[in-house]
């Protein structure tokens, strides 16, 4: 028996075949760039200020990367005192100084006894911390969170206690070789290494 065969049948068979080839292929490609905006996220979601005017200070942690030297490569912390133990050099003065200010001197410290032409880059890790006192419930040492604010950092201790005043803060903050207060609200931003108070309402 011959049977006919309906063109039409066929062309619209291969219609559907390619719109579900192309539907397909857009889903991957969705899915795909999903995932890439996902790791882009969970990237920026750590320590993303490496802003060129941020001043290191004691318990901060950069990563040191010297071209060419693994030996010399590393993650490093900022001690008690403000200094920065490397390999070769010994101490060296970090704290105040910036990433790029760090970095400067890193090269001129290897530059050339021990590395010809150094290429010294500076990435930061984390910060210090900052410190909450007063009338939250737990009161210490909390690690530090690009973009944070005051009410943030009460957050973190636990809240407020009954006695505290929920408007009306100040933050302890070193500004070069200077201790300075500031006025704050809930909205404060909050540096690392800052101590923010939080004061007792009187009834």
């Amino acid at each position: 028996m011959h049977l006919e065969r309906d063109p039409l049948s066929f062309s619209r068979r291969g219609f559907l075949a390619r719109m579900t080839i192309v539907v397909l292929f857009s889903l991957a490609l969705i899915l795909g760039l999903t995932d890439s905006n996902a790791v882009a996220q969970g990237a920026s979601s750590g320590v993303t200020s490496n802003d060129a005017a941020y001043r290191l200070g004691s318990g901060d942690r950069v990563r040191v990367s010297v071209f060419g030297e693994p030996s010399l490569s590393g993650d490093y912390q900022v001690d008690g005192l403000g200094k920065l133990a490397f390999p070769l050099i010994g101490q060296l003065e970090a704290g105040g100084l910036t990433a790029s200010e760090l970095q400067a001197q890193l090269a001129r410290a290897l530059s050339p006894d021990y590395v010809k032409n150094p290429s010294v880059s500076i990435e930061i890790l984390s910060y210090r911390p900052f410190y909450i006192v007063g009338e939250v419930r737990t009161p210490g040492s909390y690690p530090y969170v690009a973009g944070m604010s005051v009410i943030n950092g009460v957050a973190l201790a636990g809240g407020f206690t009954y006695r505290a005043k929920k408007e009306d803060f100040y933050v302890t903050r070193k500004e070069g070789s200077k201790k300075v207060r500031l006025d704050a609200d809930p909205e404060t931003p909050v540096e690392p290494g800052d101590v923010i108070t939080v004061r007792e309402r009187f009834f």
